[in-house]
């Protein structure tokens, strides 16, 4: 390794490849049904504690609920199977896609 490659390594810390054991996924999540004033944002975050996911979720001005959760594929999978039993009387329908990971999100938060 060169001193210019040393030197950036030293300030910015080792670089950590991507597990290939891990593939990345986003999943976007749109829910309908009785999932805005009941606390769906606040558990989603409660719930995302417990999986190593980043992204948001937010509430829709049309009543729906909109997720995105991204991570190495079966954290995302267990965590919306996660809010789906937390509120599997509440949600009334699930429209689900896959998007590219873009890995800028640093935390699952309730976005305004």
């Amino acid at each position: 390794m060169g001193i210019r490659c040393l030197l950036i390594a030293l300030l910015v810390g080792p670089v950590v490849a991507a597990d290939p054991e891990k593939p990345m996924k986003a999943t976007l999540v749109r829910y309908s049904g009785n999932v805005q004033g009941v606390g769906f944002r606040a558990t989603a975050v409660m719930i995302a504690r417990d999986h190593p996911v980043v992204g948001y979720v937010k509430n829709l001005s049309d009543g729906r609920v909109e997720l995105l959760a991204e991570g190495p594929a079966g954290a995302v999978e267990k965590f919306l199977k996660a809010v789906c039993d937390h509120w599997k009387d509440d949600i009334s329908k699930e429209e689900a896609e896959d998007r590219k990971p873009v890995g800028t999100y640093k935390t699952f938060e309730i976005a305004r």
